[in-house]
């Protein structure tokens, strides 16, 4: 299923989903306790929005009558996985994950969040958290792409005042990066 380009990237979508109120959705790995957006694979013959709508219903349980499309970057973000996590023995390689990322507005109720729509869920918990809090939550390697990805969106997210400044645990040389 995984759709690999030929510079050994994974095409994959990223989930961003607000309540409306300036917090953002981040959910707990089943397994590792660590915390990130929803995100997944693309089909080789799947479009990204219906990946993005596919891995919303799969990973927290969401169908497109529950959220409202508030924008998608404009180019793949990437990031390259260390050496580590790199399964070298799969073909082809992958060394690293392009991704489309989209901005969604819950209108349900946030009830009707679940984890439990496959057989192997990724997710097992889910918490809502102030907009730049996933950057420090996330795994470190996936850390510029989130700058990235909220940064790019945050005009959407925010329209009538702009994003909130980023946090004073922010690093300088994520201030020089988006400058």
């Amino acid at each position: 299923m995984d759709r690999i380009d030929t510079q050994g990237y994974r095409a994959n979508v990223g989930i961003i989903l607000t309540d409306g109120q300036g917090r953002v959705l981040i959910a707990g790995r089943v397994g590792s306790g660590g915390w990130q957006f929803p995100q997944g694979g693309i089909g080789r013959e799947e479009s990204t929005e219906a990946a993005m709508y596919r891995e919303l219903n799969e990973e927290v349980g969401l169908t497109p009558g529950d959220v409202e499309t508030l924008g998608s970057t404009k180019a793949w973000l990437r990031y390259r996985l260390p050496p580590r996590f790199v399964r070298r023995e799969q073909t082809p390689l992958c060394i690293g994950q392009k991704q489309r990322w989209y901005l969604l507005r819950l209108l349900a109720d946030p009830a009707q969040l679940r984890f439990d729509t496959t057989t192997e869920p990724e997710f097992n918990c889910c918490r809502w958290v102030d907009y730049w809090r996933p950057v420090k939550e996330v795994i470190y390697f996936k850390r510029h792409v989130y700058v990235q990805a909220l940064t790019e969106l945050g005009p959407l997210a925010f329209p009538n005042a702009g994003p909130p400044p980023q946090p004073a645990w922010w690093p300088q040389r994520w201030h020089e990066a988006l400058s």
